[in-house]
């Protein structure tokens, strides 16, 4: 049985010690279709690295959410709000857990694309399951490859096919009328080692749900396509594309009480204003590798997209037109983005000391045109578009030039030191000026040098040390420098990006076919940004003092007796503002909403490549803190999921059917919190115990 838990760190990673490579690789980097050998391992990387398997992604799961898979890495929170309008609740040793929809603080990278726009949002919806190679998962600002996050970087690679052509298709049923159903084709003509030789993986996936609560049914459709050919001896060139189309109802929060009476029912103007969303994405990017010489490589990504979102909320008509300042109760979104980054990698020696040094320029740009419509035409006629209320023309663009080091210093130690320099710049022009709603344009723009540094000692082949230091930067998105406080005209220039310092010590110890690893980190920021006020549907944001972040995080990942697995995960994380955040003292030393402090994941299974298989997992979740006063609390829970199936392998055919139950003693709990919601419907809740079936059938062209 493949042991999963040692994977390459290709891509947004690899270089985060380039000066490493993987034992037995070559000197040189060979550019080739399939996957090169070289590449570094958890156990080699000096920072906090998770690397989950597309395989075991996908193993008895239904394979709609991130959230299903990624509870083995430790200080990752991510959480299913049952509401497919607003994304999954994704932070990183606390970062993003204050986002209201899409994720904040941390980058996210798929296939080399940013899921992450340049003010800093960014989103999951678009990552196809079923296509997925593995998930890599950085905790901290430990690499200069990356900018605008303090939380770390979400990277996502996608199959790349290879021999021989293999077909599947593949499907699952669940409770509440849910169904996924896709298709794959992945192959390969040659072996990816001639001029001429290409390889292809082509999936597509349907998803659609009733919801678990009312008035949250969706409906998703996702595309990925990834082409690869070798031009020469010495280069290839990889095509990748992506598309989802989402339409999902909105079912918002509840308050305590409401979810203590019915965790089901939606606030009354949920349905009154038939709150939705619809969004349509489609991206394509370009990656160029070169192996210029024995110690010159080169590598270039371009891509381009366009997303198009449009949302009603449920904002009452009467609040709309109480000022004429509101921006109304429909959000009609278009952002056409685009970017490159240009890297070079040289090795060489410097005073006999193995050198690797990575230089890069990274531009990515993004124009969205933003409106804002009524959610009623008259009194009667409600949830639907009417007259306009909001018109603006936004542009935001970084240029991130950086550098990254690594040097061999010895046998046992080495040190990878790096720095970014980043630039972000926001510029709004107000096209909707009244007399009594003045002209909101402006510009802003920020600059912050991004060091990171990481020594490793190697205690044994087996055993690894390591210390690092690395400052995050993460800017206001343009929903938060839009407005001002007070009602003021103009953008809120006054709102300054939150810079993070970050340290952190860590072990990393193979034992037998597995691998322990534990990190004990503090993170202090400075202008975190938080709600100023919030009044009417329109919001302004302010920047809270000092925060500190600081935790333990334990991973054990161990296979033995050849097919019987368990997977650990566990984290203490104590988030607290320093200084007041809520125009009182009240939240000096308080709990930063959204965040938990305790969580813990186990998952034990038996794991053959055919027959009978069977597994449990467990999750624990402390309360969580839904507001800035701490006045409101998510509880606690337990929960404890059960799968099994057979996998059944005959010549040139796989089959795979399973079952499984979660929530088994269908505990009532939330699923998330929406962090200081006006209206105190902070809560989101989680079904009870449900069920699912899947299958899949896939043939081998041999």
């Amino acid at each position: 049985m493949k042991i999963t838990q040692f994977y390459p760190l290709p891509a947004a990673l690899l270089l985060l010690a380039p000066g490493v490579q993987a034992e037995n690789a070559p000197a040189t980097l060979v550019v080739s279709a399939a996957p090169a050998p070289s590449g570094l391992s958890e156990l080699e990387t000096p920072a906090a690295v998770s690397v989950i398997g597309g395989d075991d992604m996908r193993r008895a799961a239904p394979q709609i959410n991130l959230s299903e898979s990624l509870g083995a890495v430790p200080g990752l929170q991510l959480l299913n709000r049952q509401n497919y309008a607003q994304d999954l609740q994704l932070s990183v040793r606390g970062f993003g857990s204050r986002s209201t929809y899409g994720v904040r603080g941390v980058r996210m990278y798929v296939d080399g694309i940013p899921a992450t726009m340049p003010d800093g949002q960014g989103q999951t919806s678009n990552i196809d399951i079923n296509s997925i190679d593995h998930v890599e998962v950085l905790r901290g600002p430990f690499s200069a490859l990356y900018g605008n996050a303090s939380g770390g970087v979400v990277n996502v690679e996608t199959e790349t096919g290879s021999q021989p052509t293999r077909v599947q298709a593949s499907s699952y049923y669940g409770s509440y009328g849910t169904w996924r159903y896709g298709l794959k084709a992945t192959g390969a003509v040659g072996d990816g080692t001639q001029p001429g030789d290409v390889n292809y993986a082509v999936s597509t996936t349907r998803f659609t749900t009733h919801g678990y609560r009312d008035h949250s049914s969706a409906q998703k459709n996702l595309a990925n396509a990834k082409l690869g050919v070798r031009i020469d001896d010495l280069s290839t060139l990889t095509l990748i594309f992506n598309s989802v189309d989402i339409d999902a109802n909105d079912p918002g929060g509840l308050t305590g009480d409401q979810w203590r009476s019915n965790p089901r029912q939606v606030a009354s103007n949920v349905t009154l204003y038939n709150a939705r969303k619809t969004v349509k994405q489609t991206q394509a990017g370009l990656r160029y590798q070169r192996a210029m010489n024995e110690n010159n490589d080169l590598s270039v990504m371009v891509y381009a997209g366009e997303r198009e979102t449009v949302q009603y909320q449920s904002i009452p008509r009467a609040v709309q037109l109480a000022s004429a300042q509101h921006p109304g109760g429909v959000i009609d979104l278009t952002r056409h983005y685009q970017g490159i980054d240009t890297r070079w990698t040289h090795r060489n020696q410097l005073a006999g000391i193995p050198l690797t040094l990575t230089g890069g320029l990274d531009y990515e740009t993004m124009t969205e045109q933003r409106k804002g419509y009524q959610n009623f035409t008259s009194a009667s006629d409600l949830g639907n578009k009417g007259a306009l209320r909001r018109d603006e023309r936004n542009l935001m663009w970084n240029v991130d030039p950086y550098l990254q080091t690594a040097w061999q210093l010895s046998d046992k130690l080495s040190l990878d030191a790096g720095v970014r320099f980043s630039t972000v710049n926001f510029d709004s022009n107000d096209r909707y000026i009244t007399a009594l709603n003045g002209d909101d344009s402006g510009n802003a723009r920020y600059h912050k040098w991004l060091p990171a540094a990481a020594l490793k000692y190697a205690a044994t082949d087996a055993w690894n040390l390591y210390a690092s230091a690395g400052r995050g930067f993460e800017t206001p998105t343009i929903n938060e420098l839009s407005y001002r406080a007070g009602g003021i005209n103009g953008l809120n220039v006054a709102l300054q990006p939150a810079a993070s310092d970050s340290v952190e010590i860590g072990s990393k110890t193979r034992i037998g076919n597995g691998l322990f690893s534990a990190a004990l980190f503090q993170t202090e920021t400075k202008n975190e940004i938080v709600v100023d006020q919030s009044s009417g549907g329109r919001s302004s944001y302010k920047n809270a003092g000092e925060t500190r972040r600081r935790g333990i995080e334990l991973a054990l990942d161990q296979q033995f007796a050849y097919d019987w697995r368990l997977r650990m995960a566990w984290t203490l994380l104590d988030a607290t503002y320093q200084s007041n955040a809520c125009g009182d003292e009240s939240c000096r030393g308080n709990r930063i909403p959204g965040i938990a402090r305790n969580m813990l994941y186990a998952a034990f299974g038996y794991q053959p490549e055919s027959g009978w298989y069977a597994g449990t997992d467990l999750r624990y979740m402390s309360n969580i803190a839904a507001d800035d006063d701490n006045s409101a609390k998510a509880p606690a829970y337990t929960l404890v999921g059960l799968n099994s199936g057979y996998k059944w392998v005959q010549e040139n055919w796989t089959l795979d059917l399973f079952g499984r139950v979660d929530n088994l003693f269908d505990r009532d709990y939330v699923g998330s919190v929406i962090v200081n919601e006006s209206n105190g419907r902070y809560f989101e809740p989680a079904p009870g115990r449900n069920y699912g079936v899947g299958l899949s059938v896939s043939y081998a062209f041999q």
